[in-house]
């Protein structure tokens, strides 16, 4: 489901995302997040640490009534690119790109948020993709998760929710981390492409306070580009071919 022509605009049913820009393409982790995260409470203000092109905090102004949703982006180009995209949208008048830091966020905020959303850099060894921008979205060194978390930490409300995709492989490392910063793991779905592939993906969210937790299963394919009907659940409302 990835974009295949990054000059072209990806279209999904109620907002297009221009990427041309953006180091980091539309992509299954950013779509699987904006569908899953957590929005039962009905929250009214919404964080995206790290937005690239602004895509899950759209998908959240879709999901959502929540009057503010705010985005964060320290890159010059997606930041600029992250603004188009929000301006283009039904919901311009709800999002809001900050060019700052993570940092300077939490220096700067005035109200914590119910809901804060992070697809995370996720490569803990240096990766050359050949471009310096998508090395820079890639890779943990410019946001390190404990940095990430510790700003969670501050922004988030008390009865908040965090939620975020990571690698399988780091999902232990990442709610020990969690715990350190008073956030219990409440939720977690793994993620498999097919049946028979092993797990690559884990959707988590976490709460101030201890619940019991919900573990599921999510399968992308049964076969080559026959999605599963938990997919389909998922996604439909935003895949124009759904």
């Amino acid at each position: 489901m990835d974009s295949s022509s990054p000059k072209k605009p990806f279209r999904f049913k109620q907002f297009d995302i221009h990427q041309d820009r953006c180091a980091m393409k539309v992509g299954t982790d950013g779509v699987l997040l904006g569908a899953w995260a957590p929005v039962d409470k009905r929250p009214a203000s919404v964080l995206d640490i790290g937005a690239g092109t602004g895509l899950i905090a759209l998908m959240l102004a879709q999901r959502t009534e929540a009057e503010t949703i705010d985005a964060l982006e320290i890159d010059d180009e997606a930041y600029e690119q992250c603004v188009e995209n929000f301006e283009a949208s039904p919901w311009a008048d709800r999002l809001f790109c900050y060019h700052a830091g993570l940092d300077e966020m939490v220096e700067e905020m005035e109200e914590p948020y119910d809901l804060i959303v992070s697809n995370p850099p996720f490569h803990p060894e240096q990766v050359d993709s050949g471009s310096e921008a998508r090395n820079k979205a890639r890779q943990n060194s410019s946001l390190p998760v404990e940095e990430l978390l510790l700003g969670v930490d501050r922004l988030l409300d008390p009865k908040g929710i965090f939620a975020t995709i990571i690698p399988y492989r780091s999902e232990d490392a990442i709610i020990s981390a969690a715990l350190g910063v008073n956030l219990h793991l409440i939720k977690a779905t793994r993620v498999k492409g097919t049946p028979q592939s092993p797990i690559k993906r884990s959707l988590l969210a976490f709460s101030r306070s201890e619940k019991i937790l919900v573990e599921e299963e999510l399968v992308i394919e049964l076969e080559r580009h026959v999605y599963s009907e938990a997919y389909i659940t998922l996604c439909r409302d935003f895949y124009l071919k759904m």
